[in-house]
């Protein structure tokens, strides 16, 4: 068995299960507590499992997407230089990325299964690939890498125009082809899209919430001696790309849902389930700062993405130009930037500190823990932001595709009204309130026996997600800027 498989497998990956007597009784009960429960099982479905086991899959997935994205790269490098007038724009920022994260809610990390990117990898791998392990200092400092590439990449798009500029947007997708295959030449399997992706810190972050879970049935593998042909693969089946151990796997941040686990178990011990939103972040045992972190950023990225988009942004520089004479754009982007990502980190610190007064635990272990119960909220201002995007100037990938073909239509690019999509923004708020909100209360009863110390946690963690969601209805009351 590999080492990553043993390293899996020690007793560092397993709750503390200690009964000492000076341990904190909640501490004891919420180790003995059972992970999420499974579902019904999916795989029982001849068509769902003749799909999962079939040799295209996913590849029937990943060869139409691969075109669509090679004619999408063709088109920002080679196309018109207008962004309203490329329909590799269009395709990518109009269409695509408003669309991401609506496939991790309701499949997970399934994105990952299909991604160009990820069959580039698998392809230099295949021809030219040494096959080094995973650094270890990827395997410890990986997510923060993927923090700090998310946080450039919004960056310097707001200060390089990169989503305005077809030729930028190119830039950047030749630039993680770039990594890709540097990656997939040096290290094994999808080392990219594990350790250094911003799009798979973003799924892997988003994917909690998602409708599917896989999972393995820990009956079957305590018996088990095919030697982890799961984690390792077989001679027909390739490894799980992601390095995931299906036997101890909790939770689906990093599984991808390839297949590969399912058609390499002998034993049939994996399950795909159906499940509700959010239910996994119920049961998480071992929360970490870095993907709480990395929540609280994407919402201040979310609220940046927002402000720059209101009238108000114009009439703030303007303001900020006449009361300190800085006329760079950048420099004013970037102290703006700054504070607009802090904002929730703080917010967050303040109400696990708050927390910690009365639920007997330090603001370091809240803020880990409870920076999940933003996640939906995280999810529902994202897919708020993003549907204006979509249904404003959804018409123009009509447009700039049927050009293509000697099209010659235009007109408005909205598909509804504004206030239309502000009813659909809010009502997608409101779930992702009731789920941060209900996802709270749920790790606070989990975690906690009293109420003293459930109630100390939930009022300041609430208060949080109150305030959020009121700043992001503030801003979508507000008429704001096309992307195109």
């Amino acid at each position: 068995m590999s080492q990553d498989v043993l390293t899996r497998t020690d007793d560092s990956a397993r709750p503390d299960r200690s009964t000492d007597s000076h341990a904190d009784p909640d501490d004891v009960r919420f180790a003995l507590q059972p992970g999420e429960p499974l579902g019904r099982d999916l795989l029982k479905n001849r068509f769902v499992s003749a799909v999962m086991r079939s040799r295209w899959y996913p590849g029937a997935f990943q060869i139409p997407i691969a075109a669509v994205f090679g004619l999408v790269a063709y088109q920002l490098l080679t196309g018109p230089s207008k962004a309203h007038e490329n329909a590799g724009t269009a395709l990518m920022w109009v269409l695509w990325w408003p669309a991401l994260p609506l496939v991790y809610v309701l499949f997970g990390r399934f994105w990952c299964a299909v991604c160009p990117f990820a069959a580039i990898s698998d392809f230099v791998q295949k021809l030219v690939g040494v096959n080094r392990p995973v650094p270890p200092f990827l395997k410890k400092y990986g997510i923060w890498v993927i923090d700090a590439t998310f946080l450039a990449i919004t960056w310097a798009d707001h200060v390089f125009g990169i989503v305005g500029s077809p030729w930028g947007s190119g830039i950047l997708l030749l630039l993680l082809t770039f990594s890709v295959i540097v990656s997939g030449a040096f290290f094994q399997r999808r080392t990219f899209c594990r350790y250094l992706c911003f799009l798979g810190g973003l799924s892997a972050n988003y994917g909690r919430t998602g409708m599917v879970a896989l999972r393995a049935k820990p009956d079957v593998c305590a018996t088990c001696t095919a030697k982890a042909a799961c984690f390792n693969g077989t001679d027909t089946v390739a490894p799980c790309p992601l390095f995931t151990f299906a036997r101890t796997m909790e939770d689906s941040a990093n599984c991808n849902l390839c297949a590969n686990c399912v058609k390499s178990c002998p034993n049939d011990a994996i399950t795909l389930t159906v499940r509700k939103p959010t239910k996994e972040l119920w049961f998480l045992r071992n929360p970490k700062i870095e993907e709480s972190f990395l929540a609280m950023a994407i919402m201040g990225i979310v609220i940046i993405q927002n402000v720059t988009m209101l009238p108000v942004w114009t009439n703030a520089l303007d303001w900020v130009n006449q009361t300190t004479g800085i006329t760079s754009y950048p420099v004013i982007f970037t102290a703006v930037f700054a504070v607009g990502v802090s904002i929730p980190v703080a917010l967050l610190a303040l109400a696990a500190k708050v927390a910690s007064l009365g639920n007997l635990e330090s603001a370091f272990k809240n803020f880990a823990r409870f920076g999940y119960a933003l996640i939906p909220l995280d999810v529902a201002a994202h897919v708020a932001h993003n549907l204006f995007h979509l249904l404003a100037e959804g018409k123009s990938v009509f447009y700039t595709v049927g050009a293509l073909f000697g099209g010659q239509t235009t007109g408005s690019a909205a598909l509804v009204g504004n206030t239309r999509i502000q009813v659909l923004q809010f009502a997608i708020l409101a779930l992702g309130l009731a789920g941060s909100v209900y996802t709270a209360r749920r790790i606070a009863h989990r975690r906690y026996l009293t109420p003293g110390r459930r109630r100390s946690t939930l009022i300041p963690v609430t208060a949080l997600i109150g305030v959020l969601t009121a700043l992001n209805v503030v801003m979508f009351l507000f008429p704001m800027t096309h992307r195109m």
